[in-house]
């Protein structure tokens, strides 16, 4: 159920075929900005890919407006609670890929991965079966909540994968699962896999959001990392929850994330309150949209 506050963000995907990108991003602006939505949306050939917050009342008239069009009949909206300063403003782009791989063009409704439902992973691990959760998300983002049995490839960014190909060579003969945020990242990745070989591999449909929604603090241990001014959310109060995350200066439990601007490019680290008076010539709260 949508959350009934003043605010909600909602994150969705589509792979579908649009035929002129550029006169899709006006029409979409304009109806965005006819909700006084904020946010971003991505466009591309091959799909859409978009994170929102505004008005749970105006989020809601933007969803029925949206599934109008055949291109969102059958698209799956994720929500969760919105502060109002998700965002500073709306932003509607056209990119070479909604979601950035460089592992060329895949046929995604053929060549991704049979996706299972959250009650099906929930079930893998009543049942202790034998399987890893493959986590395609930034290295940054594990480190603030993962799944157990997960293996991190340690992706400084999802253009990474390609690369890592040989050192995951090893969970050929494994079941696997693979997760992301929301479930686009497996899409595209999936296609990589099984074409590298992998032949019981999995994917979470909707991601990792739609697991902690529906079993909040049970498999998946911490908070969801999201790129918005929030960075991180546990979708879900519960009283199960824990934080997972630790400073990277101290080891302190904490979930502050701060850019460190001592590397090239710039990354993201964890950062305590009591570490940050000392860190913070070379820290800066991260402020990502």
């Amino acid at each position: 159920m949508m959350n009934q506050g003043a605010y909600t963000i909602i994150l969705f995907y589509k792979f579908t075929h649009i035929k002129n990108p550029e006169k899709f991003k006006i029409q979409q602006r304009k109806i965005a900005e006819s909700f006084g939505l904020k946010g971003r949306m991505l466009i591309a050939t091959e799909g859409v890919n978009a994170t929102f917050e505004g008005t749970t009342k105006n989020i809601k008239g933007y969803m029925k407006s949206l599934r109008q069009q055949r291109v969102f009949k059958d698209v799956t909206f994720k929500d969760s609670a919105g502060n109002g300063k998700a965002f500073t403003k709306l932003m509607v782009k056209v990119r070479p890929e909604v979601v950035t791989l460089g592992a060329g063009d895949f046929n995604i409704k053929k060549e991704t991965a049979r996706a299972i439902t959250a009650k099906e992973l929930d079930q893998f691990y009543q049942k202790k079966e034998d399987f890893v959760v493959l986590d395609l998300r930034n290295d940054y983002e594990i480190q603030a909540g993962h799944f157990t049995n997960t293996v991190n490839p340690k992706l400084r960014n999802f253009r990474e994968l390609p690369e890592k190909m040989n050192e995951l060579a090893h969970l050929k003969s494994k079941k696997v699962v693979a997760v992301c945020t929301g479930g686009i990242r497996c899409e595209k990745a999936t296609c990589l896999l099984k074409k590298k070989g992998f032949k019981n591999i999995y994917q979470l449909k909707d991601g990792i959001h739609a697991y902690i929604k529906k079993f909040p603090g049970k498999n998946f241990k911490g908070s969801l990392f999201v790129f918005d001014n929030r960075m991180t959310t546990p979708i879900v109060d519960s009283a199960n929850r824990e934080v997972v995350a630790r400073c990277a200066f101290c080891n302190a439990p904490c979930e502050e994330f701060y850019n460190d601007d001592s590397f090239r490019p710039s990354k993201k680290v964890i950062c305590c309150d009591n570490c940050i008076a000392r860190y913070q010539h070379k820290l800066r709260r991260c402020i990502p949209a």
